[in-house]
């Protein structure tokens, strides 16, 4: 698998893991990201997903995915029983981030968060000049096809981490195809968050 095909949140994910490491992928989706690690990194890793298509998906790949509802807990899994949980474009999806965020940081002894920045430059000009919701490459759907229940920004999150008292470990803000440096809850599609507690 050439690297430059790979999706460029999938590829500072598995920069942040370490090889041979536990790695759980909440809404694992078709697999790709779980099965990238398992060939890039050898890491021994487990996804949660719900979709039933995503799942055979999963399945085809020789993945290790089991159905379920991230939303209803991890109480399956003991105590830092992973080096990492990963919840990649899931966190906006889910019912009770703050209850599924505190299970992933109780499971895992890291917790990477990636998530679309609905605080985008584009996102903001769609809002302000068009006067409806916006539509972007990170954020693909309108409104009423939307799987997201929750419209955070990287500043959103840095304010959430200091109030839960989570450590940010590292961040890393990307656009379409490069990282961002500057002025990143502005240029910045997706903000990736390596937490732990």
């Amino acid at each position: 698998m050439a690297r430059k095909n790979i999706q460029l949140d999938h590829r500072v994910i598995s920069d942040l893991i370490e090889s041979k490491s536990t790695v759980l992928d909440l809404g694992c989706g078709p697999g790709d990201l779980l099965y990238l690690l398992i060939k890039e990194k050898k890491i021994h890793g487990q996804g949660i997903e719900i979709d039933d298509q995503a799942i055979y998906k999963c399945v085809a790949k020789g993945l290790n995915v089991f159905h379920g509802d991230i939303d209803s807990g991890l109480a399956e899994f003991s105590d830092k029983s992973f080096d990492y949980v990963v919840l990649n474009q899931s966190m906006q999806q889910i019912l009770h981030v703050d209850k599924v965020l505190t299970d992933a940081l109780r499971v895992g002894k890291k917790v990477i968060a990636g998530f679309p920045n609905f605080a985008y430059y584009k996102s903001r000009l769609q809002m302000f000049f068009q006067g409806k919701a916006p539509v972007t490459e990170a954020l693909p759907y309108q409104w009423y096809e939307t799987p997201n229940l929750h419209f955070l920004s990287i500043l959103d999150f840095k304010k959430y981490c200091r109030a839960k008292k989570i450590n940010i470990q590292r961040r890393v803000c990307i656009g379409q195809n490069h990282k961002v440096l500057f002025l990143r809850n502005l240029f910045a599609q997706v903000g990736i968050f390596l937490i732990s507690k």
